[in-house]
């Protein structure tokens, strides 16, 4: 897929994600205020990091498909990475605040009459909501590659958990009329949040440190360049691997017959290359050769 094809494609989902989780946080916000629900408040406050998240997505996407510059001749992916850090953290914080307003509540014993007519509705169009843009952000981020999409994607999912979480709380609350079910689920919906808050982090920090490919991506790789090993490549030296943004970097340096002209090195080189991005998709490749001495 042309490159410039992924980035409009990256930038309209990070709009549409925008625009639902503002969506959501006005129907969260005025469910809230009128059920008195605890659980529909903490969902609102989840929501408020998505949106929050979004805009950093959107603004992520945007920098990182700027071309490399004299600041930054490597190109502008880690931005996507780096937001995505900033996405997890936000979720986190949103996961204690969520806790501490739930154990504040069944501590003090704070009873808040839960009118759960509204919340039912509302909780109900969020995990539909959610279910629908989640779905779309993670194709969008599989087909490009997207790690700030990928992120967003993870925090909408979220959502539906948390949502789900929040809608049982209500039903409860409506059965039994034990208001003690809307903080217990809060917590339940911090859980989850903090959970994922944190695999976001970890994800990104090991695009950030420069975290090798995955096996199997290596793997793939390391196929490819045995199908030239006995007749143009002696050995294999070294491999390098790491991801900015959208972009894998790979570099390898090759043993190879110390008879081989230029010519002939670098149509090996060219070949390489385009097997190697056929299969992984958004390669910068460095290719080095040493000759067998």
């Amino acid at each position: 897929m042309d490159i410039q094809i992924q980035i409009k494609e990256k930038k309209i989902a990070a709009i549409f994600s925008v625009i639902s989780n503002t969506s959501l946080i006005i129907l969260k916000i005025i469910a809230g205020v009128i059920s008195g629900s605890i659980g529909i408040i903490s969902e609102a406050i989840h929501s408020g990091s998505d949106l929050i998240a979004s805009l950093i997505t959107f603004f992520s996407v945007s920098e990182s498909s700027k071309p490399a510059d004299d600041d930054h001749q490597f190109g502008h992916g880690k931005y996507e990475d780096f937001t995505s850090f900033i996405e997890g953290s936000l979720i986190i914080l949103a996961a204690i605040y969520i806790v501490y307003e739930a154990l504040k509540k069944i501590i003090f014993s704070l009873r808040i009459e839960v009118d759960t007519t509204v919340g039912l509705s509302v909780m109900l169009i969020s995990v539909i909501a959610n279910f629908v843009v989640s779905k779309y952000l993670f194709k969008v981020a599989k087909k490009t590659g997207s790690t700030a999409l990928y992120a967003d994607g993870e925090h909408l999912r979220t959502d539906i958990y948390s949502s789900l979480a929040v809608l049982i709380g209500l039903i409860l609350v409506r059965i039994t009329d034990n208001h003690i079910f809307d903080p217990l689920i809060a917590i339940i919906v911090a859980i989850i949040i903090f959970s994922t808050g944190y695999k976001i982090c970890d994800n990104a920090r090991k695009n950030l440190v420069d975290t090798s490919l995955d096996e199997n991506e290596i793997s793939q790789i390391k196929s490819i360049l045995e199908k030239y090993e006995g007749e143009e490549i002696i050995s294999i030296k070294t491999l390098k691997t790491r991801k900015s943004g959208l972009m894998k970097n790979i570099e390898i340096t090759l043993i190879v017959e110390k008879s081989m002209q230029i010519i002939n090195s670098h149509i090996l080189c060219d070949k390489i290359e385009e097997d190697i991005e056929n299969e992984l998709k958004n390669t910068e490749i460095s290719i080095h050769l040493e000759p067998n001495v």
